[in-house]
């Protein structure tokens, strides 16, 4: 199997309830594929389901070849899955410095300071910010520090699971600012949005998720262009 992220079949119940039926996608290294759709829809239970976070009830996954489904989150992530999930989730009484340490892999102190120190230039904020507590940072900020503690992990694939929500215009423009240039350092991203604008401004290509089901996917461009994405996701 060709390298990146392949994704067939992949179905996930909560009980009775469905929330994705059959979906099948792919990501190649140093894509950005936008998901996007309405809340509910099920683009978290889809991340989720790739970080081992929730059961697949059915589907295969696997990543760079490697059969994934079996595998548990630790080892997702140390085969080059990383996740900033959804509300952000930072410690609020850990410093800055401590929140990400704990996405380090367990590696040496020179590479776990190497390791911050790149985020560090992603993010100049959190440089100066490092021995604050995390609770006390703006909700952008945590945004970035969310994604910050999952770059400590070294990703291939970053899954990004609605980074602006709540975010003022400036903070969402510096998050795409990110995304497009993550990519350009090598990193593939699947990013989760109800911003469709933004999500499809920043990716190559986009899938539109309805009822946990696919229902339309291409590029980005051509998504952004259709008359039914852009009335249903764009207001326009």
């Amino acid at each position: 199997m060709s390298a990146g992220l392949h994704v067939s079949g992949l179905t996930v119940r909560y009980g009775h309830t469905v929330a994705l039926q059959g979906v099948s996608l792919a990501v190649a290294p140093r894509e950005v594929v936008a998901l996007i759709g309405a809340n509910g829809a099920g683009k978290s239970s889809l991340l989720n389901a790739l970080m081992g976070l929730v059961p697949m009830a059915a589907g295969s996954l696997h990543f760079d070849g490697q059969a994934l489904q079996a595998l548990p989150t630790r080892r997702r992530i140390a085969a080059g899955l990383a996740l900033s999930p959804e509300g952000r989730r930072v410690f609020p009484e850990l410093t800055v410095e401590e929140n990400l340490d704990l996405g380090d892999l367990g590696r040496d102190l020179a590479a776990r300071q190497a390791r911050r120190e790149g985020v560090y230039r992603w993010f100049p904020r959190l440089l100066e910010r490092r021995t604050q507590a995390a609770g006390t940072l703006s909700g952008g900020e945590q945004q970035m520090l969310a994604i910050g503690r999952a770059l400590m992990a070294d990703p291939k694939l970053l899954l990004l699971d609605e980074p602006t929500l709540g975010l003022a215009p400036l903070v969402v423009r510096e998050i795409a600012h990110f995304v497009r240039h993550v990519r350009e350092a090598g990193v593939a991203v699947v990013l989760a949005e109800q911003n469709a604008e933004m999500a499809l401004g920043v990716a190559d290509r986009g899938l539109v998720l309805q009822n946990g089901e696919i229902v339309m996917q291409g590029p980005a461009a051509e998504l952004a262009a259709s008359a039914e994405v852009r009335s249903a996701y764009l207001g326009l």
